[in-house]
């Protein structure tokens, strides 16, 4: 029971700090006009938040090698409460700029500690507690678009206001959570960081070069749908946040479906095969014209590349032994993390020189396309590591 209670008390602190990174694709316009910039600099504004969650994981990563998971969860919240404040006061772009860094160092350590931790909590269905535990964090990324529509009333700072405030509360009943429960045997065995990065560093890489790849340019399409439906299908803003909010409902399915198929399918094979789906939803996205095509693709290619997350981190949490699953686990969120950070402010310079969305999305598809194709023969060839396991 206290572990149930200990589970649910991590989705509630997963919803906000997925909900506080997503919040910035809604509010690109709106804090465009705030502070008078344009969609580069808020595009690199938006890079921070993801830079900062990828950055911090490895020193998380050697982290975790001294202290309890749990504890790291806990220094998240606070790390959260405290930087949702300093970006609700913000009145420059340097200092939403230093929230949103601060911010994405929040989040990065929830992650790195909360995903070994349910892991080893839950050992005999891990893709089913983490696509349960995914589920929750997606239907923040649903709310993320209406919430923006309803503080906009008020003001931007409205949002970080609210997130700042629940995660003051989350926080504290974590704690108090935390304090009755035990913890399993396997949670924190692995104290030999860089003896895990030596001993795994074939499967991390193959992680970080095929996941973050495709969260890249994820990342740059997601953060920019509202304005690319805007400029380049001429929806009112109002419709283009609703079109975000379709991709984020359809992965709230997307999580717990995708969750329970990778603890019955062979993870590698279907990983690849979302992500070459995810591929050609990209491409169609980039020529379809029509608003029920839009909302069509919209939902499927969010359905996809949700999918992509627990059978990701399941695949790989199951194939790091317990002596090195934090160490290795936090290096490849790290490297993922770092690769897809850089994917707003790659599309967001590319636009501002000039050059379409839709040109910008279907050179960066094709980039992933080949690469899976090399990965794809490779894993045939039997030449990728833990392939024989999955």
């Amino acid at each position: 029971m206290t572990r149930s209670r200990l589970f649910v008390s991590l989705c509630s602190m997963a919803f906000l700090v997925n909900l506080v990174r997503v919040v910035y694709a809604p509010l690109v316009e709106p804090l465009q006009a705030a502070f008078s910039v344009g969609p580069g600099t808020i595009g690199l504004v938006v890079t921070l938040v993801w830079t900062g969650s990828a950055l911090p994981r490895i020193p998380i990563g050697y982290l975790l090698t001294v202290i309890p998971r749990h504890r790291v969860v806990l220094l998240a919240g606070v790390t959260l409460t405290l930087s949702s404040l300093l970006a609700t006061f913000a009145n420059s772009v340097l200092t939403l700029a230093l929230g949103a860094f601060l911010i994405g160092t929040a989040t990065s350590g929830y992650f790195v500690a909360a995903n070994p931790l349910i892991s080893e909590l839950y050992t005999g269905q891990i893709g089913r507690m983490l696509g349960i535990h995914g589920a929750v964090i997606q239907v923040a990324a649903v709310i993320a678009a209406p919430l923006v529509t309803l503080a906009l009333l008020v003001s931007w700072r409205l949002v970080f206001a609210l997130i700042g405030f629940g995660a003051l509360v989350a926080t504290a009943v974590l704690y108090r959570t935390a304090k009755r429960t035990e913890f399993p045997a396997a949670s924190g065995v692995d104290r030999d960081f860089l003896g895990a990065i030596r001993a795994e560093w074939r499967l991390i890489a193959v992680g970080v070069l095929v996941f973050g790849a495709t969260s890249f340019l994820w990342q740059g399409l997601f953060n920019f749908y509202p304005s690319y439906m805007e400029t380049a299908r001429g929806f009112d803003p109002g419709l283009a946040r609703n079109l975000l909010t379709v991709a984020f409902a359809a992965g709230v399915p997307a999580f717990w479906i995708s969750g329970r198929l990778v603890d019955r399918l062979p993870a590698l094979p279907y990983l690849l095969a979302v992500i070459g789906s995810f591929i050609v939803c990209v491409l169609l996205l980039t020529v379809t014209e029509g608003l029920v095509g839009i909302v069509l693709l919209s939902a499927v290619m969010g359905y996809v590349i949700h999918s992509m997350f627990p059978a990701a981190d399941t695949f790989l949490l199951s194939s790091f032994p317990d002596e090195h699953r934090g160490g290795a686990y936090a290096t490849f969120s790290g490297g993922m993390m770092f690769g897809q950070a850089l994917g707003s402010w790659f599309v967001g310079e590319l636009v501002e020189s000039g050059i379409a969305y839709d040109r910008v999305f279907q050179g960066l598809a094709l980039a992933l396309a080949a690469l899976v194709g090399a990965v794809t023969l490779l894993g045939v060839a039997g030449r990728l590591p833990a392939a024989t396991e999955v």
